[in-house]
Order: structure tokens, then C-alpha cells, then sequence
């Protein structure tokens, strides 16, 4: 079914001179979409979530080289915080995901969902939500309580807003291996058999592409996203330790 959306989607860009533009995609989903890049080639396309380095995106079919004016993914952006900061619970992605899907929301209109801290209290109970443009509204006139916290909404526009810009935490992992699968394991602190798990069960990305590969060797700039760890950028080989494990350098999204 998605490949017959996608192949829709891509052939009225190209035979109605149209921007078409995809549901908000997880990383599976789009390697239905990479796989099928062949078939689609000469349809120019481009890839937005409405945040850098978006875990959830669009495909959008259509250039402005093409059509000849420039398109606009239908992405907005809306910042969900606690009425009254001091008697907010501290709410995690899963909370703000499960006040969602209790409106009636379908998942792929929701894209990523960056969670914040309060610059009052420093408890995590604000959520920037990327949403399709069609359920903004909605958003904002009916997600009024998440837990036992009441909360407001607005759209605002990502490009100006200082909070969501890119923060990056420097940190070290000490690993027994620089191979892929022994840095997810330093990051996860899990055995080697529940890194393995990890792989198989394709929970790990690289680049923003779902990757089994636990042999290969990251290079400086790798972006790595872990379900349920976080997402980091390898940084660098350290020095070994006196036991000869090996100090890896990391930048960690915060």
C-alpha cells in the first residue's frame, strides 16, 4: 500500500505539475521509499520533517526547476507547555504521543516530537510537535491536558524560534570495540546479545537510514539514532584505557 501511494503521489507531481507530498514517514517506511528510487527516477523529490535532522519526514515530489515556483511542505510546527509551570508533572515523549493518539490523531500525521525542559522549573514538560498542516488547528483548539497538567498550544514558526535550536552535549563512552555495535552497546549500556537485538529488530539508524550492519566502522560526522536511547553524532576514536578498551567521543542531541 505505501508503495502504490508513493508511486501516485510521485507520477501526479509529474504528470499534473504539482507538489505532492507523503504522510510524515518513519524510518522503514522510508526505505520502501529509497528502494524504490529507480523506478522513480526523473521525478525530482526532496525530504523535510520540519526540523533539522528529523527523525519522522515527508517526501515531496516536485522542484521549483521543474514547476517553476517553489513548494512548501505542509508541515507545522507547535509548541505545547503547561499552563501554569510550577504545578506541571514532567512529561516525556511518550506522554505527549499518548494525548495525541487520544484525540483521534493517526500517527502519520504527527512527525517528531522534541521535548524540552521549563526554563522556570528545568522539568521536562514542554514539547515542540511537528504536525501535518491539516491537523494543526485541531491541535491547538483541543490538546488542552496532557497527564494531570494543563497545557496551551500555538504554532509558531521554527525558523525564528531560539528554543528550537540544535543543542549538542558532548560525551564519552567507554566501549570494548569502535565497531558500530560496540559503541550502540557503550551508548546503551547493554550486552552485546541485546545490542544484537537492536539490529535485528531495526531500531538503529544511520545517516537516517535504517542500517544491520553491526560490523562497519562510523566515520567523524555519522549520525546515529538509537530507538528509545537518543540520537548522537560520532565524533571521534579516543585513547584505549589500561584494560585496552577504547574511549569514544560522541556529541549527544539534547
Amino acid at each position: 500500500m505505501l508503495e502504490a501511494r508513493i508511486r501516485d503521489l510521485a507520477q501526479r507531481s509529474y504528470n499534473q505539475n504539482i507538489y505532492t507530498y507523503t504522510n510524515f514517514l518513519n524510518a522503514a517506511d522510508m526505505e520502501v521509499f529509497y528502494n524504490m528510487r529507480n523506478e522513480l527516477s526523473g521525478i525530482p523529490y526532496e525530504i523535510f520533517g520540519g526540523l533539522p535532522n528529523s527523525e519522522r519526514v515527508m517526501v515531496g515530489f516536485g522542484s521549483e526547476e521543474m514547476l517553476g515556483y517553489p513548494g512548501h511542505f505542509p508541515i507545522s510546527v507547535i509548541k505545547v507547555q503547561p499552563l501554569i509551570d510550577k504545578f506541571s508533572d514532567e512529561l516525556s515523549h511518550r506522554d505527549f504521543l499518548g494525548a495525541l493518539m487520544n484525540l483521534g490523531i493517526e500517527r502519520e500525521m504527527i512527525g517528531d516530537i522534541l521535548v524540552k525542559g521549563s526554563d522556570k522549573s528545568g522539568r521536562k514538560n514542554t514539547a515542540f510537535v511537528c504536525a501535518a498542516d491539516t491537523m494543526a488547528d485541531y491541535i491547538v483548539d483541543n490538546l488542552t491536558k496532557i497527564k494531570h497538567t494543563n497545557v496551551k498550544c500555538a504554532i509558531v514558526d521554527a525558523r525564528t524560534c531560539p528554543e528550537l535550536e540544535v543543542t549538542l552535549m558532548p560525551m564519552s563512552v567507554i566501549t570494548a570495540s569502535s565497531r558500530f555495535d560496540g559503541i550502540v552497546s557503550g551508548i546503551t549500556r547493554l550486552s552485546r546479545s541485546k545490542t544484537a537485538e537492536l539490529f535485528k529488530e531495526k531500531h538503529i539508524s544511520l545517516n537516517g537510514r535504517l542500517y544491520q550492519n553491526p560490523s562497519y566502522n562510523l566515520k567523524p560526522g555519522d549520525i546515529i539514532s538509537i530507538k528509545g536511547y537518543g540520537k548522537y553524532i560520532f565524533d571521534s576514536v579516543g585513547n584505549e584505557t589500561r584494560k585496552g578498551r577504547t574511549y569514544i567521543n560522541l556529541k549527544k542531541y539534547e
